[in-house]
């Protein structure tokens, strides 16, 4: 029964820090559930705003709501987060030379894994 109390106890506490928007279409509201997980939050780093509880990613998806509702395109939205925190908060930078690294990294990874078993090999 203690259980049962504590569950019900902290189900109520997370429904009430719950981030709740109401959206005009079901469009707007795909909308935003698409954008808060494909930008991170900058205070976890590795959740997307969708998922922190931080302060931060909070006051974020507050911002794009907001900015939503103002009718600011997908594109818009990201263009306003880049300029204020820079590529980081997006999940998948786009490819430039400032992040070329970042995008080839597995390749070169993968491509030395597979040098190192073949010149082994050939030992």
């Amino acid at each position: 029964m203690l259980v049962l109390g504590l569950f019900v106890g902290a189900s109520v506490a997370l429904a009430g820090s719950a981030d709740i928007y109401s959206f005009s279409s079901e469009q707007a509201s795909q909308r935003f559930v698409n954008l808060t997980k494909e930008l991170r939050c900058l205070v976890c780093q590795n959740q997307s705003l969708a998922d922190s509880d931080a302060t931060l990613a909070r006051d974020l998806r507050q911002k794009v709501y907001l900015m939503i509702q103002e009718n600011k395109s997908d594109a818009e939205i990201r263009e306003f987060l880049v300029s204020r925190y820079g590529q980081f908060i997006l999940f998948s930078p786009p490819l430039m030379t400032s992040t070329l690294l970042l995008w080839g990294f597995p390749g070169l990874v993968l491509a030395g894994i597979i040098g190192g078993l073949l010149y082994f090999r050939r030992r």
